[in-house]
């Protein structure tokens, strides 16, 4: 459990005082997963305190801080560290342990690239911002915008402790969706190798586009289209994107198709059970598995 105290001597955690941030929040919430019981005092500043024996996070300019002259590292992307990243750089493996997690390292990984990093980046001020005339509201942003306001007179300690209980539920969420995605890298490898004429076929959806955009396996890199059974109705063929979350696409769809329904799609394709094709191009649908893989055949040699 989580619990803002203001006795220091009670205190096994400490943190900055004033506005919070996602970094911090999301890292006292990794901290309740490793510790347990978390105590947690806000301060304006550490000077003079003795800190021996306490976790310190985002203050103090320690292992868990990144505001010091330099921060404290960057990764491979470039993304630099905030306090989140610095405690699941520490914490991280330890807690997939504890939950019992399959693929570690994966899921490790995963969890830093997908979720911890935006967080920092968001911290650190690196997502670009330019030439966007509308106010983009990130995850960080939602929980900054649980600070006192302007003109209330409330502790912020209080919204501190509101914001937590809206970040567990979210932490919680994706934790669980990265293992359950890391638990689909072995089956879409193996759709990979069976994988023929740049179609790949899945036996129902699983996540699988990050894992093809990442894989090793030589065929990954000419896929174009994945064929697989739809959560409403039929089989989709989803054109396979040049980076993950684009619309831009490898290969779009005809451009022939954009937007055609029913008989006027199977008219243009030739395919009896084609129902719909998107007008962007990058998703159509027949609803039988034979026609989705007719189509994706059709789009590939278009």
């Amino acid at each position: 459990m989580i619990n803002v105290v203001k006795d220091f001597d009670k205190a096994k955690f400490v943190t900055h005082g004033g506005k919070f941030h996602a970094d911090e929040i999301f890292g006292a919430i990794l901290l309740e997963k490793i510790f347990e019981d978390v105590d947690i005092i806000r301060l304006p500043e550490v000077d003079g305190y003795n800190l021996e024996g306490k976790v310190v996070f985002d203050i103090g300019g320690g292992k868990f801080d990144h505001h010091q002259i330099g921060g404290n590292g960057e990764r491979a992307s470039g993304i630099r560290y905030a306090a989140f990243g610095l405690l699941w750089k520490e914490y991280g493996m330890e807690y997939l342990k504890k939950i019992n997690a399959e693929n570690i390292e994966d899921c490790y990984d995963m969890f830093d690239k997908n979720f911890v990093q935006f967080i920092d980046a968001g911290d650190n001020g690196q997502i670009p911002f330019e030439n966007i005339s509308i106010k983009i509201e990130t995850l960080s942003d939602v929980i900054e915008g649980f600070n006192p306001r302007w003109n209330e007179d409330i502790d912020s300690d209080i919204k501190f402790m509101e914001a937590i209980s809206i970040a567990k539920a979210v932490f919680n969420n994706k934790i669980e969706s990265v293992i359950a995605k890391c638990s689909a890298k072995d089956l879409v490898e193996q759709a990979i190798e069976k994988s023929e004429n740049g179609i790949l076929i899945l036996d129902r959806y699983m996540p699988y586009q990050e894992f093809v955009l990442e894989s090793k396996n030589p065929k990954a890199q000419t896929i174009l289209y994945a064929v697989f059974k739809s959560n409403r109705n039929g089989y989709n063929v989803r054109a396979i994107p040049k980076v993950l979350g684009s619309f831009e696409n490898r290969k779009k769809l005809p451009e022939a198709w954009a937007g055609l329904r029913n008989e006027e799609l199977q008219e243009v394709t030739g395919v009896k059970t084609a129902t719909f094709c998107h007008n962007a191009g990058f998703i159509c649908v027949a609803e039988t598995e034979e026609d989705a893989i007719k189509l994706a055949k059709l789009a590939v040699n278009a």
